[in-house]
């Protein structure tokens, strides 16, 4: 089974979290992937593809919440197996961490729902990694009892991710002293692309601030981060989720190469 002691094999180097925010189609999955996976290659930095099987925290009650359950769990099974890469989701119920284990590698728990205790256990004992996203309203001090319930559960392999705390009604700031706190717990992950999310917007979808997306990555390489988290899409306009947060897939190579040489020369 992947673990964490495969993910941070590579102390010298930070690891990459990276998808499109949903699984669209089976070709959209394996575009974007084989784009990911060859860059990753050339860098030689671990690679985990991301994806949601389904969007459960929307604005709308419209808004695109997935291509079916099984459907997009069969999608990321087989792009895992395709380039032999972990792959990971977030889940939302107690249900769906049994149901996507059985799919992925690595399983996310929401930002929104860090404080959900059962849902937490659920994942921990599946056996396979948790990454817990922190609540944009909670402290970094307060995920030490979220690394907890996964510890307790019997399951070390765990990791947190920032992605940022609410400022005000429309934005999110990272605080960066966050992180060497928070890697008093577990390995910690920068959010990249929802760190710069813009919630709440008055048209019910929401916005982002993706200009911002290399000056975020950098100062996370510099602050210490041992992964970085980052959507990505080969039209983000076209993207049926979060489009207005990502990177577009194009300009993936030159943002890791510039993030690569920050590390190396820390």
């Amino acid at each position: 089974m992947f673990n964490l002691d495969n993910l941070l094999n590579n102390p010298k180097s930070f690891f990459l979290i990276a998808g499109p925010c949903a699984i669209e189609k089976e070709e959209m999955a394996f575009k974007i992937c084989n784009e990911i996976n060859n860059i990753s290659k050339n860098f030689e930095i671990n690679f985990v593809f991301k994806g949601s099987f389904k969007k459960a925290n929307r604005t709308r009650i419209g808004s695109f919440t997935g291509i079916g359950d099984q459907n997009a769990l069969e999608i990321l099974k087989k792009v895992g197996e395709e380039f032999s890469i972990p792959t990971t989701t977030d889940i939302h119920e107690i249900k769906h961490a049994k149901l996507a284990s059985s799919y992925v590698d690595i399983l996310q728990i929401p930002a929104f729902l860090a404080r959900q205790t059962d849902l937490i256990v659920a994942a921990a004992k599946t056996g396979k990694i948790i990454n817990i996203k922190k609540g944009q309203f909670m402290s970094p001090e307060s995920m030490f009892f979220a690394v907890q319930k996964v510890k307790e559960s019997g399951n070390s392999n765990v990791l947190v991710t920032e992605r940022g705390s609410t400022f005000g009604y429309q934005d999110l700031v990272v605080d960066f002293r966050s992180i060497p706190k928070m890697k008093e717990y577990a390995p910690v992950v920068l959010d990249i692309t929802h760190s710069l999310q813009q919630p709440n917007q008055s048209s019910g979808i929401t916005g982002g601030k993706p200009e911002l997306i290399e000056t975020l990555a950098k100062a996370g390489i510099a602050s210490g981060v041992d992964g970085i988290f980052i959507e990505t899409h080969y039209n983000p306009d076209e993207a049926k989720s979060d489009g207005k947060n990502m990177l577009p897939l194009d300009q993936l190579k030159y943002l890791i190469e510039k993030l690569v040489r920050l590390r190396s020369s820390i």
